[in-house]
């Protein structure tokens, strides 16, 4: 499915090249020829990390499992790393060129095809990544619609069009609704974003406003999607505090059922991290547009020089966003989010460790354990051993307080006048003392029977409530 999807892109591509350069459109050209060569490095790395990550990422996918490679959310994803791979191709290699050669390497038809190119990917990578955000929305908060509506097929269906539409949008000014320029220092091609005539800065404001209501739509479905999964797991949370204070067992509800899965979570996050990553490198570019186009034309008019140094910066931005896209789904994926996970849990609990030590330890010994914080802790457990550490710890405390009667006998004993620990009749001989010493040692054992009898009582009952006995 991928690699006919990149054929059926690559000649619509084609297509459409070939219809624009046959409608040569008056390129303006720059009062800037001289392009200077030190940044030939910077481009060629950016070209080949942006290639080597979107290759990748492809691979990745079609590596996944079945059923991962089966979901709407990735075929959208791979619907992306195409059309970021193909940007790349299509617009790296000419800035490459022009600063090799240190000049232009072509004429308005190649500024003509570059610009087109700017255009087309920029809006369709930002389609795309609107397309998964309503695709999440669908699915978290309208899963009932989602399930018999929205498929493979839809996805597909989507991303068609996606293309068409934005080829469209951008092939206007091959139509003489628009006009391309080469741009500071003359080693890219983009729209006249400080157009005098009426129609061109129509088109500028009617390419900026479609950028702006797709990151308006990606923005608001994400926030919308959020905030369902932290309603869901508070709720969640809620009906579980609720059945541990009820006190009845909770061996009845063994699981309640998750609110999402790990792959739900997972591919939001996905959407989130590329949403991050797009709004930083696409705004600045939207922004200028705007800024150049309302303000430069009567600036300009004025004798004002415009500021190219911003429109490179923006420029900049815009094209690492292909560069990044895969990366950020190759980092995010689920092998290595659940080592990262891991990682996190175990310092977690490192620091937890520490803490509890040094608050639990008193005077060279630890402190004993809690009888009611094991009434909590049990009660939230559901494992195969945890009947087997109950009962040995009721062991222990019987064990405790039979120690603990024994002490007080020997400590009794010890304090006779007449004890000596080798002789066989001091173990006997309180039984010939006086009635009061008699009296004292059965009110002693009696009282520490009676403990333990209570404790077993108790323990025993707060064991049937924990397991549901």
């Amino acid at each position: 499915m991928i690699v006919t999807t990149v054929v059926c892109l690559t000649d619509l591509l084609n297509l459409v090249t070939a219809i624009v350069l046959q409608f040569p459109c008056p390129c303006a050209e720059p009062s800037h020829p001289h392009i200077p060569g030190h940044s030939l490095v910077t481009s060629a790395t950016m070209f080949a990390v942006g290639v080597l990550g979107n290759l990748i990422a492809i691979v990745v996918l079609c590596i996944s499992k079945r059923e991962q490679k089966e979901t709407t959310f990735y075929t959208l994803v791979c619907g992306m790393a195409i059309t970021d791979l193909l940007g790349t191709c299509f617009t790296s290699p000419v800035v490459i060129a022009t600063y090799v050669a240190s000049r232009w390497p072509g004429g308005a038809l190649l500024c003509h095809f570059f610009s087109f190119s700017m255009l087309f990917f920029g809006s369709a990578g930002m389609s795309i990544l609107c397309a998964m955000a309503v695709e999440r929305y669908a699915a978290i908060n309208h899963a009932y619609f989602y399930s018999q509506h929205i498929d493979r097929t839809m996805a597909r269906f989507a991303l068609l069009v996606i293309y068409l539409a934005n080829i469209v949008l951008c092939i206007m000014p091959s139509f003489g609704f628009g006009q391309h320029v080469r741009h500071f220092p003359g080693t890219w091609c983009f729209l006249d974003w400080r157009a005098m005539d009426p129609v061109g800065a129509c088109y500028s404001f009617l390419y900026g406003g479609v950028m702006l209501l797709l990151i308006a739509v990606t923005v608001l479905c994400n926030l919308a999607v959020c905030r369902s999964l932290v309603g869901m797991n508070q709720r969640t949370g809620i009906v579980r505090t609720e059945l541990c204070e009820v006190g009845g067992p909770r061996r009845r509800f063994p699981r309640l059922p998750s609110v999402t899965s790990a792959a739900e979570i997972q591919m939001f996050w996905l959407l989130i991290f590329m949403t991050i990553v797009f709004l930083v490198c696409s705004i600045p570019l939207v922004v200028r547009l705007f800024v150049n186009q309302l303000y430069d034309p009567a600036y300009i008019s004025s004798g004002g020089k415009p500021d190219y140094r911003s429109d490179l910066t923006a420029i900049r931005f815009a094209s690492f966003n292909p560069i990044l896209d895969p990366w950020v789904y190759i980092l995010c994926r689920k092998n290595l989010l659940q080592k990262g996970c891991q990682n996190l849990k175990r310092a977690v609990t490192r620091v937890n460790d520490r803490r509890s030590d040094n608050i639990g330890w008193v005077g060279g010994q630890h402190s004993p354990r809690s009888l009611n914080s094991n009434d909590t802790s049990y009660a939230s457990l559901r494992t195969d051993s945890f009947k087997n550490d109950a009962e040995q710890q009721l062991s222990v405390k019987n064990k405790s307080f039979a120690d603990f009667a024994m002490r007080q006998a020997w400590d009794y004993e010890t304090a006779r006048v007449n004890f000596h620990p080798f002789r066989v009749e001091s173990s006997l001989s309180h039984l010939h003392s006086s009635s009061a010493e008699k009296n004292q040692l059965c009110h002693v054992l009696n009282s520490t029977l009676k403990h333990q009898r209570a404790l077993s009582a108790y323990t025993k009952e707060t064991l049937e409530t924990a397991l549901g006995n």
